[in-house]
């Protein structure tokens, strides 16, 4: 099985006038909700507790008639702060330039006997998916072979198609699932597609839109978790049934294979198909979630459903040789042997099957393929024929290594030297071809793509990307910030080489921590542009809730830990004004999704250390997020509000329940999408509302098209960075 999944790169940032900071003493938001709650505070905070404080209810109505007079006017407002600013027209025209330029690396992914393509141009925007051989690719002016032209698609079917990427079945691979998502929701249209006719097949399989989790198993039958009928999904909408369907047979005659529970959290019930590099299948695993990062592991054994005796919090990775491939996102004891959380490992399947008493599989074959040391985590694997490469984060900077499987003999290590300082990431590869798409670049250094042969170790370079602003004029440098209990931070600061030290340097702060999600260096070539260019300081800051030092990292700042992730953001920035980088008139924060959470809060308890924040997709009413659709599929993140022990924890710093009008805040950007069905805009509009109401000058913009990933189109996205932008200008520049 070949995949090709599209998503939005991680957000690189933001620009444009606005009031300067005012002073303000910091707020501690439990001390002060205890003595002096905040206005819409909730009397109690049972759901009932909190719907009733909340005055914007009818926000969340995503197509209300009071939620889109809400909107035209906050737009209209947004739009002529913004997009009359002098600098809006050439940020939008530099914005496009790099989005829509044909000198960008066409990122590929193995295709048959050839390479795969999605591409988006001035003249595609929607984009076209196609393939050429790797010989062409490898040359200055590939030659490329349209296989499915989504623009033409959405004109002739008059719908807003967004493509979402391809599902191919090995080992020939001329047959594909096509996902399709109208106006770039994450529920998508599934239709088999013919390689070798480059049509749609007649009579085919046709899955209606959904959040499906399906694969091929065969030719003619695929596995499939999708709404079945009511009683089929989860409370946070996602399915929780495989079944097996046949072609040539309606989704209502599937048969089912595999169940979890209707109260399962996370994501839905995964059906996974593991081949070798002939195609044949190797093993058929469901993984069903227990909550956002605790699952269980079944095998179909003998045509019935095995559960592994596996940690809960475990990332599948592949199978090797019969050998379960896997990350233990826990301590883990097994069979006698204790395993590191965040180690690599690599069992037998009957290893894992539950066992009679007194009765264990011996295998000789060693199970650690690499353990990582107290600044290190796995950040990428691909498991090959009789190989596994790992990219790793070496205290945020990224390394190469490929382990060969030698059995009883152990994991030999070959490292594959890269870039230093520099972030790794690991692409499609084949089993077959025993060959890896590796990229590398930094926050200065355009990317590179290239081809590992897991054979030799060997990386030969196919692609490097053309400079997209001028990197002359700035530096890299990593420091560390001591967070509020003694941790310390590392973060990374590009500045201009004469930066002057007198903390007036204008600076985006971007932050996340969340879900295990890391963020090393990377090339930002709209940041480039229209800030480092114009003299700003871009600093990325690797807080707890991320996964840059693995899962330990992360576990750090779940749930009741929650606040460490906002000390770890504010101690960067007290570290920035420390060291006369910047200071809080020119310092300005970014974050989108559950980054939301962090510069929502950062904002109500720290208006004294900002002077802008853009706030895009964002968790805003953490007491309510659950009842948001897909919110509450990440309570092993956050907590369960409707729990009053978790509901106590998330009060202290859910920032649409701690506004407070007497408090001087920055004027804040929030911006959001209507067509987004992974973070509802309701979070979005009632912050702003609420802002509003109290008299908080700010500004808020929502876009009708685009979803949670801003990957539908390439010239809508240069307006949304254009503005993002100009806005960050107005309030750190001038």
């Amino acid at each position: 099985m070949k995949s090709l999944f599209l998503s939005a790169a991680l957000p690189v940032l933001i620009l444009a006038a606005g009031p300067a900071l005012a002073e303000s003493a910091p707020v501690d938001p439990a001390a002060a909700s205890a003595t002096n709650p905040p206005p819409h505070f909730p009397r109690d905070l049972s759901p009932e507790g909190v719907k009733a404080a909340d005055d914007h209810l009818a926000l969340e109505e995503v197509d209300g008639a009071e939620a889109r007079a809400f909107v035209a006017a906050s737009n209209e407002k947004a739009l002529s702060a913004l997009t009359g600013d002098r600098r809006y027209e050439p940020f939008r025209q530099q914005a496009e330039a790099i989005l829509t330029a044909t000198d960008r690396i066409p990122g590929v992914s193995f295709l048959g006997e050839g390479l795969g393509n999605f591409w988006q141009d001035a003249a595609n925007p929607k984009g076209v998916w196609r393939r050429t051989t790797l010989d062409s690719y490898r040359s200055n002016q590939p030659q490329w072979e349209t296989l499915l032209d989504i623009d033409a698609l959405a004109k002739a079917e008059g719908r807003d198609w967004v493509f979402k990427g391809a599902n191919c079945l090995a080992p020939d691979e001329t047959r594909c699932l096509i996902n399709l998502s109208d106006g770039g929701k994450d529920a998508v249209t599934v239709r088999e597609f013919d390689l070798t006719t480059k049509t749609f097949v007649d009579g085919g399989f046709v899955i209606p839109e959904g959040k499906h989790r399906l694969t091929w198993l065969d030719r003619d039958t695929l596995l499939i978790a999708t709404d079945f009928g009511p009683g089929t999904m989860t409370e946070s909408g996602y399915p929780f049934i495989v079944k097996s369907l046949k072609r040539g047979h309606p989704l209502a005659h599937a048969a089912e294979v595999y169940r979890g529970q209707q109260s399962d959290g996370g994501y839905g019930v995964s059906p996974m198909v593991f081949r070798d590099k002939a195609g044949a299948v190797e093993a058929v695993l469901f993984s069903r979630p227990l909550d956002t990062f605790r699952s269980e592991i079944w095998q179909m054994v003998e045509g019935k459903p095995v559960k592994l005796n596996l940690p809960e919090r475990v990332s599948v990775e592949g199978v090797i040789s019969g050998r379960l491939v896997f990350s233990n996102e826990q301590d883990w004891s097994f069979q006698g042997a204790d395993f590191r959380a965040g180690s690599l490992l690599a069992f037998c399947l009957p290893c894992l099957y539950p066992q009679a008493p007194g009765e264990i599989v011996i295998t000789n074959a060693a199970p650690v393929i690499f353990a990582p040391s107290a600044r290190q985590s796995v950040s990428g694997v691909s498991v090959m024929d009789d190989h596994v490469v790992v990219a790793i984060n070496d205290n945020v900077v990224g390394r190469l290594a490929v382990f060969e499987n030698k059995g009883e003999w152990g994991w030999p290590r070959s490292d594959i030297a890269v870039p230093p300082n520099s972030a790794v990431g690991l692409g499609d590869s084949s089993k077959a071809k025993g060959g890896v798409f590796v990229s590398t670049q930094g926050f200065l250094t355009p990317p590179t793509l290239s081809l590992a042969d897991v054979s030799t170790a060997a990386l030969t370079e196919l692609k490097s990307a053309p400079a997209k602003f001028d990197a002359s004029t700035h530096v890299v440098e990593q420091f560390e910030a001591t967070s509020t209990d003694g941790t310390k931070i590392p973060y990374f600061v590009t500045r201009p080489k004469t930066l002057a030290m007198d903390g007036t340097g204008p600076t985006i702060l971007f932050g996340y921590g969340g879900f295990q999600a890391s963020f090393p260096p990377a090339y930002k070539p709209e940041m480039g542009k229209l800030w480092l260019e114009n003299g700003g300081v871009f600093v990325q800051a690797n807080i707890r809730g991320g996964g840059e030092f693995g899962p330990g990292w992360h576990q750090a700042a779940l749930r009741e830990n929650r606040q460490r992730a906002f000390d770890d953001f504010a101690a960067v920035a007290r570290d920035l004004e420390q060291r006369k980088i910047t200071g809080p008139r020119h310092l300005g924060i970014y974050g989108r999704s559950n980054g939301g959470v962090l510069t929502s809060v950062s904002i109500t308890q720290h208006p004294e250390l900002f002077n802008a924040a853009v706030i895009e997709s964002p968790l805003i009413d953490m007491l309510r997020y659950q009842d948001l659709p897909a919110g509450a599929s990440w309570i092993g993140e956050y907590g369960d509000p409707r729990i009053p022990g978790d509901a106590e924890f998330i009060a202290r710093y859910s920032a649409y329940q701690q506004l407070r009008p007497e408090v001087k805040y920055p004027r804040v950007y929030i911006t959001t999408n209507t067509r987004d069905d992974r973070v509802h805009p309701g979070h979005a509009r009632k912050f702003a509302a609420r802002l509003g109401d109290q008299g908080h000058d700010h500004l808020y913009y929502e876009d009708t098209a685009g979803g949670h990933s801003n990957d539908a189109d390439p010239v809508a996205n240069a307006r949304r960075w254009a503005r993002h932008y100009v806005y960050l200008a107005q309030q750190l520049m001038d």
